[in-house]
């Protein structure tokens, strides 16, 4: 019975513990920050999410121009 309680008591207060610490630092970065880390990180499918991002910039490169050609 007392080994129970103690086991209890021990969960609560696991329960009620602070946010790890990493999680805390990986929320201050940015998405652009998030893809570019995986993208040279060489895990599988990294050379997919550069792609991904070669894409988009092209395309805001795109849009940018068309932007600035539309306001002349």
């Amino acid at each position: 019975m007392i080994s129970m309680l103690s086991m209890l008591a021990l969960l609560s207060v696991a329960a009620c513990a602070e946010e790890p610490e990493f999680e805390k630092a990986r929320s201050d970065m940015t998405q652009r920050e998030r893809d570019s880390t995986i993208a040279h990180s060489g895990l599988p499918g990294s050379e997919v999410v550069r792609r991904g991002m070669s894409v988009a910039d092209g395309q805001a490169r795109r849009a940018a121009m068309f932007d600035s050609m539309s306001s002349q």
